[in-house]
């Protein structure tokens, strides 16, 4: 029986979850600024729960399944998409998966959609992020869930999984139990903290697109609002906060309608993320997606845990998964196993060589 433990990097928070086989024993979320001040620590938090068979790590982008004992300086750059000295993005995770590879841990690194054979190849030209690695792991647990609810295969399971979190939101398509595209938290909806997608006419204009600003001008900016507030999501006071929330909703069902393209077979969408919570969200996005969409019900995905977000969650049973657990059956239909290539393999408009030297990458 595996013990296994999954880790889902927020933007506002870490969380870890742990399974004893399909038994919770680690259940935790610690702020993400705590939590990278002292990545030392929060090894020794891993190492106290060992013997552990598999964790499934904090792989940002995502990378092709590898252990992290294994990985280079290049791995690193490809799997946070950040060069030394770039400021914004979540500061300090490469020195976290640096101390997490000095361990005797058995850490493996997990991959995001781009990385799946499962998504088409002509659905990656001139993509990067999909949906990173956690997107793909809380996917993972609203496939598994909604196959106990249905009481069906895995490969039965057609859905879109939406994710609303703290700064980003994400959707991903699954039909027939496979994720098969992706819009991933910087080409995707508009976000809480992030823009979403970015119109190439104001990315021009900006002049040069910093890691930070893929963390500002979302719905939060527009509104006006405080990072560590959502009150004007649920009850806009004024013009901006009003207009705020619908822009951030109708992006939200856009994702949607955008992604049933690819997963016709989609029977509901599964909300998930800190935005989800709240009764308004759900709500509204009922109301809106019933107007299009009268087929597909709208699921909130819970999960099996209580402080431990989504997207650890989905990690736990992924690495309970490679490590011959129940969850087996479910890796092997994501095909995991099988992921390959880099973010940066399906770029056209300039070469690939321009994407690594701004990552600080020497190509032989």
């Amino acid at each position: 029986m595996p013990r296994v433990i999954g880790i889902d990097p927020g933007t506002v928070s870490i969380d870890v979850c742990g399974l004893d086989d399909d038994r919770l024993f680690l259940d935790e979320s610690y702020p993400t600024r705590d939590a990278l001040a002292d990545a030392s620590r929060f090894v020794t938090m891993l190492e106290s729960h060992a013997p552990l068979d598999c964790i499934a790590g904090p792989s940002g982008y995502g990378l092709p399944l590898r252990r992290a004992r294994d990985l280079t300086e290049t791995d690193l750059r490809l799997a946070y998409l950040a060069a030394d000295g770039e400021a914004g993005g979540i500061g300090g995770l490469r020195s976290l998966a640096r101390a997490l590879a000095a361990s005797h841990l058995p850490i493996v690194f997990t991959p995001g959609v781009i990385h799946l054979g499962t998504v088409p190849e002509y659905r990656k030209v001139n993509r990067v992020d999909m949906g990173t690695a956690d997107k793909v792991c809380a996917t993972a647990l609203a496939v598994r869930d909604c196959a106990t609810r249905r009481k069906c295969d895995v490969a039965d399971v057609s859905l879109i999984h939406l994710e609303l979190g703290g700064a980003f939101s994400a959707a991903i398509a699954v039909e027939h139990g496979q994720i098969v595209d992706g819009l991933g938290g910087s080409s995707g909806p508009l976000g809480i903290r992030s823009p979403g997608a970015l119109d190439g006419e104001v990315a021009y204009l900006a002049g040069t697109i910093t890691k930070g600003m893929l963390f500002e001008g979302g719905a939060g900016t527009l509104a006006e609002a405080d990072h560590g507030s959502l009150d004007w999501l649920m009850a806009p006071r004024t013009p901006a906060e009003k207009t705020a929330g619908l822009a951030y909703i109708e992006s939200a069902v856009k994702a949607v309608a955008a992604l049933l393209v690819s997963a016709p077979s989609a029977l509901e969408v599964v909300i998930s993320g800190r935005v989800a919570t709240f009764d308004g969200v759900r709500s509204e996005l009922a109301r809106r997606l019933s107007m299009f969409a009268p087929k597909l019900a709208l699921h909130c995905l819970t999960g099996f845990a209580t402080r431990a977000k989504q997207g650890a969650q989905g990690a736990a049973l992924i690495a309970n998964g490679l490590a011959g657990g129940q969850d087996a059956h479910l890796v092997n239909r994501l095909g995991i196993v099988r992921s390959a290539g880099t973010v940066l393999d399906h770029i056209v408009l300039f070469p690939a060589s321009v994407a690594y030297d701004r990552l600080g990458i020497a190509r032989a």
